[in-house]
């Protein structure tokens, strides 16, 4: 059953930033991607080598739907596309695993009687069916209250507040070390200029009968309910749906305004880009 794009956003997290999400979306696909921070220098041209990775493969991924490839397929392909960009853009090969680019993704098709879904790491899908509770495809809301109790031992052993980490060289160690883990047994799998990743994207078949709402969001808007405790998952879902987008981005920066070093709300950046697609499955 096809989709209708009802809403979307993609608001950086600092407007004289690149934005590293990313999104797209036609009538059988859609998919939302977020890209790692870099930890280091730059590879490759251009705005981020996290930008990079999120918009390249949101690209790749539905110009092969379009070519009729399977969605798994079209994954593997698109990555592939990007194993060669990346080989032929990059000033010099990566050093260490934590200098390739990495991204988070949610990757939906659909199918008779609902969706499929593919995922790397926490973006997550939020289903909303008439006259039921909500359904959260991935693993977006544990990996985010992982991440948040990392943050603050961190922050804690360094003396410091957690927010800004991310480009502090007291964090940049177990950053990078953390990183290094990535598409290992150890670290697990993300979306990556590596066609094997493909093989270990997850993946979930859900029903969904037409009227079914399907947000897709990453970790950075899913960031009010996961995070910041302003919604539950139901009643973000909800509160998209009634609200739109706009306004809940507007509520996401103000609640990270009030809390801009993250003492309340452990978390290594003040505020991520937030990402989200409202589809209505027709």
């Amino acid at each position: 059953m096809p989709f209708d794009l009802v809403d979307a956003m993609s608001v950086a997290a600092d407007p004289a930033k690149p934005n590293e999400d990313a999104f797209a979306a036609e009538t059988n696909d859609a998919a939302v991607l977020d890209g790692a921070t870099g930890l280091g220098e730059m590879l490759l041209p251009g705005p981020s080598d996290a930008a990079w990775i999120a918009h390249f493969a949101a690209r790749r991924l539905l110009a092969h739907r379009r070519d009729g490839e399977a969605p798994k397929e079209a994954l593997r392909l698109a990555l592939a596309d990007a194993e060669k960009s990346f080989a032929g853009l990059r000033w010099r090969p990566p050093k260490d695993t934590w200098e390739i680019p990495f991204a988070s993704m949610m990757f939906v098709s659909a199918t008779e009687g609902g969706f499929g879904a593919l995922w790397f790491g926490d973006c997550a899908a939020l289903v909303l069916r008439t006259g039921e509770d909500v359904e959260i495809v991935g693993e977006a809301f544990d990996k985010r209250a992982a991440e948040a109790q990392r943050v603050k031992m961190m922050a804690e052993a360094k003396g410091l507040a957690p927010a800004g980490g991310v480009s502090r060289a007291e964090f940049l160690p177990l950053l990078r070390a953390a990183r290094n883990k990535v598409n290992t047994r150890a670290g697990g799998w993300l979306l990556s200029p590596d066609p094997r990743a493909a093989d270990h994207a997850a993946s979930k078949r859900v029903a969904a009968p037409p009227g079914t709402l399907i947000l897709l969001a990453t970790d950075g808007f899913l960031a009010l309910a996961s995070d910041y405790d302003a919604y539950s998952a139901q009643g973000l879902a909800e509160a998209v749906r009634d609200k739109g987008l706009r306004t809940l981005s507007e509520e996401l920066r103000a609640l990270e305004d009030g809390d801009a070093e993250g003492r309340r709300f452990p978390r290594l950046k003040k505020s991520d880009d937030a990402t989200a697609v409202l589809l209505r499955v027709t």
